[in-house]
């Protein structure tokens, strides 16, 4: 397991675990949690096995499905996002994109559910604007 604590005002507000075993492409994360989130949120980022989100999705969904992204709000001020990078990938093409820029996609998705928006135009319109920025 590597933990990466991207540090911002000498306070750790990203922290980022890979427990799949797919290299994870050097991506904006902490830029875009400030973009969202505010750089006073501290956020742990996972990257996990499809089985381990399969089962996450059942702990916390009741849905027994290998999921792409979970999002769990912790307080106000923290939150966990977790990805399967083996899910991004084989979804990638079907969104017209690739691997990079899916897992960047999964990020603001994640993101904005921590936020407390939920699916619809509003929170497509703030995704869009978001991928635009960051090129996906």
């Amino acid at each position: 397991m590597k933990k990466t604590p991207k540090k911002q005002d000498s306070k750790v507000t990203l922290e980022m675990t890979n427990k799949s075993r797919i290299t994870i492409p050097r991506l904006p994360f902490a830029d875009i949690k400030n973009d969202i989130l505010g750089k006073k949120y501290d956020l742990s980022l996972a990257f996990v096995t499809p089985k381990e989100s399969e089962r996450l999705a059942l702990t916390y969904k009741k849905k027994r499905y290998e999921a792409n992204v979970l999002s769990f709000r912790l307080s106000k001020t923290t939150g966990e996002i977790v990805i399967s990078p083996q899910v991004a990938k084989s979804q990638a093409k079907d969104f017209g994109k690739n691997f990079k820029e899916m897992l960047g996609l999964l990020f603001i998705h994640g993101c904005y559910h921590l936020v407390g928006h939920s699916h619809g135009s509003r929170m497509e319109t703030q995704e869009r604007r978001l991928r635009s920025k960051y090129g996906f």
